[in-house]
């Protein structure tokens, strides 16, 4: 969290909140997670979040109404934020990647994919759907490790043509079996270009011509 400096005239507000361990506070919070029906939750994750929440409070107050009231609408709000996030990760498929880390050891991550319809429809024409790409076996970095350029497709051309020269460096560099630290390394790309560049690879807007 970034340093906040509390102003004088709010020393005595926030005193009041965290005096007998933060009672005030915790009140409030109890008192949001009933009005919000939140049942089968751990009390202690929202108290932590509230004292987040809290200090950017108080750093963005403004006076134009009652800090009680300002502070329990940025309260609800970012409960309710909270919520919508635990439950769509609970729908989301949760996959395993292996990775090297800084000392070069292959470790394991989890990957969250987001809960999708298999009958979502992909391309403009909207006459293939998901369910047709998880029917067809041929992934796509098979079709591209298994044929030289001369014998791609059309469609195979013109989803490569879609792709930009790093995102397909970083296609061949995962068909030759390299890690995504590897590629990260060997290309000099952050982890963000190199997930910037892997989306692009599979995105449905790009892998729709080959449907």
């Amino acid at each position: 969290m970034d340093q906040i400096i509390i102003p004088e005239y709010m020393e005595p507000i926030v005193v009041s909140y965290y005096q007998n361990n933060a009672k005030k506070l915790n009140n409030v919070v109890d008192k949001i997670l009933l009005k919000l029906h939140f049942v089968d939750i751990d009390k202690n994750d929202f108290y932590s979040l509230a004292n987040e929440v809290f200090m950017y409070t108080v750093r963005d107050y403004d006076k134009s109404q009652s800090f009680d009231g300002f502070l329990y609408s940025c309260l609800y709000k970012r409960f309710c934020t909270e919520m919508t996030s635990r439950k769509r990760d609970k729908r989301c498929t949760k996959v395993k990647v292996k990775e090297k880390n800084e000392k070069g050891e292959v470790i394991e991550k989890i990957v969250i994919i987001p809960d999708v319809s298999i009958y979502s429809p992909i391309g403009e024409d909207e006459s293939s759907t998901i369910e047709d790409m998880i029917a067809d076996e041929t992934t796509i970095e098979k079709e591209v490790f298994d044929k030289n350029e001369e014998g791609y497709s059309k469609k195979m051309l013109l989803y490569l043509n879609r792709l930009s020269n790093l995102q397909k460096e970083v296609l061949r560099l995962n068909i030759a079996g390299y890690l995504p630290n590897e590629i990260r390394e060997e290309l000099h790309i952050s982890e963000k270009q190199y997930a910037d560049c892997y989306a692009a690879i599979h995105s449905y807007r790009n892998v729709s011509v080959l449907f």
